[in-house]
């Protein structure tokens, strides 16, 4: 059985390249109707055929990729302008005579838990999160030995380190906040995956990240999620509907679906594992 892959998030799931139409990027240009499916995202003509769009993120990740995106650009904006905001303040505390200097330690830890705890399946992404942690651990140790040159009043050190920090470490943090936002950007290349339950006919679209490979599967390899699904785990019916199986990958898993089951009524769901051996599988 041939497989595509396909990610979406964190997550990766298969269809069978017999289910496929046709993929395309995803440009925006849905048109919206009113729904109460918060996955449901608009309308396509695609094949003179209005085919529903559906965020294949909102379901399997509870939100979108694009709203993850948009989250991690945000936090990443608000610890750079308080970073920013943070050395203003320390250098007006060095620099002023009988001026308490406050390094606000507190907002420091927390920036460099941020940071730390940063996970994102992008590894290009995460290889610069993990660069972040040199040039603050620099800063940290200059800006301690400007409090102590400030304390003994040496006005002309404590200037140096702070050129030193400005020209250095807190550059380096800029630039990498910089290439840590282009990255997110960048990288999100949306596509819709058009599929079909008869070969020919647009049946409904999906939003995913985008493709990763192709690959042929045995039987044997796709392992049934009925025993997995059964035992209290708590999977919406519309999800663990489309669910076919458990293909092992490298280093992970991917979860096979069945597009002509996806959307399907809850009341259906019976009917529908009853045309698994007409899917091909079990």
């Amino acid at each position: 059985m041939e497989l595509i892959n396909f990610k979406v998030g964190c997550k990766t799931i298969s269809l069978k390249i017999l289910d496929i139409l046709l993929t395309e990027r995803f440009n925006n240009d849905l048109t919206t109707l009113p729904n109460n499916n918060k996955s449901f995202i608009g309308v396509k003509d695609y094949m003179e055929t209005p085919t529903p769009v559906f965020d294949l993120g909102i379901i399997l990740n509870g939100n979108s990729t694009e709203q993850s995106n948009k989250h991690a650009l945000e936090q990443l904006r608000k610890w750079q302008e308080s970073l920013e905001v943070w050395f203003t303040h320390l250098e007006k505390s060095l620099t002023k005579n009988n001026t308490a200097i406050s390094t606000n330690s507190t907002q420091l830890h927390n920036f460099e838990v941020f940071y730390q705890e940063f996970q994102t399946d992008n590894e290009d992404l995460q290889a610069i999160m993990e660069k972040f942690d040199q040039p603050f651990k620099s800063l940290l140790q200059t800006m301690d030995k400007a409090a102590e040159a400030s304390s003994d009043d040496n006005k002309k050190q404590v200037s140096k380190y702070i050129i030193n920090i400005k020209q250095n470490s807190l550059m380096q943090l800029n630039r990498l906040f910089e290439a840590a936002k282009e990255q997110i950007t960048l990288d999100y290349k949306p596509i819709i995956v058009f599929t079909t339950k008869d070969g020919s006919t647009p049946h409904v679209g999906l939003l995913v990240d985008k493709v990763e490979d192709n690959v042929d599967y045995k039987k044997e390899d796709i392992k049934p999620l009925d025993k997995l699904t059964e035992v209290g785990f708590d999977i919406d019916p519309q999800t663990k509907n489309m669910m076919r199986g458990l293909i092992k990958l490298a280093e992970k898993h991917s979860v096979l679906i069945d597009p002509s089951a996806i959307f399907s009524p809850v009341r259906a769901a019976q009917e529908d594992v009853q045309e698994n051996a007409a899917y091909g599988l079990f």
